[in-house]
């Protein structure tokens, strides 16, 4: 194990991985957990509910986001921390970005992920494929008619930029 310079236990990362656990014993869905914290206190929990909602969107981090958005009332966890069972899938690092955390702390590596049948790695190979070549293959259409939104977005005066 890398030494990080960090405490060897810490309560919410026991947490989100607590909730990992609990998830999969109680059988509602995958082994991941997630806990958003604000200024030492939990904001939100979340846990993996993909097949209990069947939304495949359902992750722990994206579920934890979207409440602790709610709860905060803001679409941005600015000096938030994210402790998740497991180090994110390319969905909810990218939600996590979006979400502009202060920082990122995980248990599970995605080479763990992987053993365990969750393995995301091609889903970051398939970036660097061409658009054609993805195994759902990507084809642009209507691109003039589809900039209408953007332009409209940079004219709008009361926009809320995120």
């Amino acid at each position: 194990m890398a030494y990080t310079g960090l405490p060897m236990h810490n309560p919410f990362m026991a947490r989100a991985i607590q909730l990992s656990i609990e998830n999969v014993r109680s059988g509602r869905g995958g082994p991941f957990g997630a806990v958003v914290v604000r200024e030492g206190e939990v904001i939100a929990e979340g846990v993996n509910c993909v097949t209990q909602l069947n939304d495949s969107t359902a992750h722990a981090e994206v579920m934890a986001i979207r409440e602790a958005c709610r709860k905060l009332k803001m679409f941005e966890l600015i000096g938030c921390d994210i402790y998740t069972s497991c180090e994110p899938c390319p969905m909810c690092l990218g939600a996590i970005y979006w979400a502009r955390a202060a920082r990122l702390f995980f248990g599970n590596t995605a080479a763990d992920a992987a053993k365990a049948g969750f393995d995301d790695s091609f889903i970051y190979s398939e970036m660097s494929q061409a658009h054609p070549e993805r195994k759902i293959p990507m084809i642009q259409m209507m691109r003039e008619e589809a900039l209408q939104a953007f332009r409209a977005w940079k004219e709008q005066a009361n926009k809320v930029p995120y």
